[in-house]
């Protein structure tokens, strides 16, 4: 028997987590709590959840709770990451934190970066009973996905969700960026450059603000951007055009992309940081032996999964953000000018 389509699209769509939590005004963790019965929830942040869930009609699916029920000692891990440094810098401190608890993990692909993706992944993970969920998934169509889904189990994101603010996510690259820039700024740069990660990405949209945030509360000019996809190949030919921009100095959204930059440079005739200063991000172990070494943000992304996993297993009932830190090597100094006027 056919579906009738009409029908379908007319029906309205299910309350999800993410509506309860809107209308209660606390986070979808936190729903997820109430709805697996969490001890360390206070009585009236309880009573607000459950007040927006008879508002909305929400009604969870009782087999996937009683599911999440279950000692299966199994955290389900979302991820879409095909091994990029900080996605999997991540993905093995949420496994060692597990482990240090009596917790396995599984890795569940949403690869396809759309709902149906999402959905087949999160049944994967249901299927193994997984108890709870952390997503390592970067890329702004995923969170997209999880918003339009009920999650049955409890689930920490490491990224903002879909229109939130970009400095409430656990890491604060934001933050970050303006620390990069800043120190280009400090040192004397006036038309600063920035290589941006590919657009989908949250990561390379919140180091964009950073960059663009830095700029305009010096009343500089932030239109210098090339945009790159996170490899060295890429970061060399962004790197390229902005040169041919008269900047100075490179903030690149990642070490990759700056390695690439400092090729550039080089195939250009320019010394760094004599003629041009980069700064990275990330720290990847390499970047300390690049020549010049280079100057980056460094990530405590191995404390990102731990406390990823202590929120999940309520061991804390706020978001725990990480803050960056900048490494400042041989890749930035002085622009031209000013070391001509100090001769």
């Amino acid at each position: 028997m056919g579906v009738d389509r009409d029908n379908e699209e007319a029906r309205p769509r299910a309350a999800s987590v993410f509506d309860v939590a809107r209308v209660a005004g606390v986070s979808h963790q936190t729903v997820s709590r109430v709805l697996n019965d969490h001890p360390s929830l206070r009585a009236a942040t309880r009573q607000k959840v459950l007040d927006a869930m008879r508002e909305l009609n929400y009604r969870p699916n009782a087999a996937a709770r009683a599911l999440s029920s279950s000692r299966s000692r199994l955290i389900g891990i979302l991820s879409t990451s095909s091994g990029e440094y900080g996605p999997a810098t991540i993905v093995a401190a949420i496994g060692a934190a597990a482990r240090s608890r009596g917790y396995s993990v599984t890795i569940a692909n949403a690869d396809g970066l759309d709902r149906k993706s999402v959905d087949d992944a999160l049944s994967h993970l249901a299927d193994l009973s997984a108890e709870g969920l952390i997503v390592v998934a970067p890329q702004t169509q995923v969170l997209v996905a999880l918003e339009g889904l009920t999650i049955p189990v409890p689930y920490v994101t490491l990224q903002t969700a879909a229109g939130s603010a970009p400095h409430d996510g656990m890491l604060d690259q934001v933050r970050g960026a303006r620390l990069a820039t800043s120190h280009l700024l400090d040192l004397g740069h006036q038309r600063v450059g920035h290589i941006a990660g590919p657009p989908e990405w949250l990561d390379a949209q919140q180091r964009l603000t950073g960059f663009q945030e830095e700029l305009r509360s010096r009343q500089l000019d932030p239109r210098f951007v090339e945009i790159g996809d996170w490899s060295a190949a890429s970061g060399h030919r962004a790197a390229r055009a902005l040169i041919g921009q008269g900047v100075t100095a490179i903030f690149s959204g990642n070490d990759q992309m700056a390695l690439g930059a400092l090729s550039a440079a080089v195939s250009l005739g320019l010394t760094v940081p004599g003629d041009l200063s980069i700064v990275g991000f990330d720290d990847v172990p390499e970047a300390a032996y690049y020549q010049p070494a280079l100057t980056t943000v460094r990530q405590d992304l191995a404390e990102a999964g731990r406390r990823a996993v202590a929120l999940l297993l309520g061991e804390a009932d706020v978001r725990p953000v990480v803050d960056p830190e900048l490494i400042e090597r041989a890749s930035t100094g002085a622009p031209p000018e000013r070391l001509r006027s100090a001769h």
